[in-house]
């Protein structure tokens, strides 16, 4: 089966329902090539199209079938991260934080390698595009800093109301799972239902996650894209109220 080749910026993605299926070695792939620009990159995630791929590797775009997701009115906050979390509030010991620190986000979750691999795909041409893309407004940071130190946090891409995630960090016990549960707040607090997180992980199936066929992706995704684009990219400590006062 012939991957299509990217060789020049105005050409378009194939249509995602050539992406290779589950009876080859590579399913979801889309397409090889082409450049990392922030024009491509828009062009493919307002597709549902994300780029995934190795140092040694030419640019490779995804489109996966079934696609994880998480329902924000899904996600599950376990008693035990209700507990962390009133703690750290009421000490003042922990504190949200965005776009603080964005590249070096970026950096620690290049040391988190996905799915098990040896190595990372989060290379420095993937932190140098994304890192325009978040110059650009684009591109955002979730950052848990605790005892006035970032000890985990997630990274992401905010199209209209939607919000697709891209990797995460902890260096303590469930840091990582709070800054996703006040990313969680802050998309409730601003409309956004679902957000993308690409593979399915049983890690994200235990906090709510669930699979989503690439029909349904692709018209939620067409209903939400377009809307206006999120301005305001602070984090009010009010939002955990979305999170602390309702029953998962």
């Amino acid at each position: 089966m012939m991957l299509p080749w990217l060789t020049h910026e105005n050409q378009p993605f194939p249509d995602t329902a050539t992406a290779w299926g589950s009876d080859t070695e590579a399913p979801g792939l889309v397409a090889a090539g082409g450049s990392l620009c922030p024009e491509r990159l828009l062009q493919a995630y307002q597709r549902g199209i994300f780029p995934w791929f190795n140092e040694n590797q030419p640019i490779l775009w995804w489109s996966p079938d079934p696609r994880m997701v998480l329902y924000t009115q899904d996600f599950k906050l376990s008693r035990s991260l209700r507990k962390t979390l009133t703690v750290f509030r009421r000490s003042m010991r922990c504190e949200i934080r965005i776009d603080t620190a964005f590249r070096q986000v970026m950096g620690h979750c290049a040391q988190t390698p996905r799915g098990g691999q040896h190595g990372t795909w989060i290379t420095n041409d993937i932190i140098d595009a994304y890192g325009q893309w978040h110059e650009q407004g684009m591109a955002h940071s979730v950052e848990t800093w605790i005892d006035g130190s970032m000890l985990g946090g997630l990274y992401g891409v905010s199209l209209g109301r939607m919000f697709f995630g891209e990797s995460m960090f902890s260096h303590r016990t469930d840091a990582s799972k709070i800054a996703l549960a006040a990313l969680v707040a802050f998309c409730r607090e601003h409309g956004i239902a679902l957000i993308d997180c690409q593979q399915n992980t049983a890690h994200l199936s235990s906090l709510g996650g669930r699979t989503l066929s690439r029909i349904h992706f692709e018209a939620h995704l067409q209903a939400h894209v377009d809307q206006p684009n999120i301005a305001d990219w602070s984090y009010h400590p009010a939002m955990w109220e979305h999170i602390l006062l309702t029953h998962s």
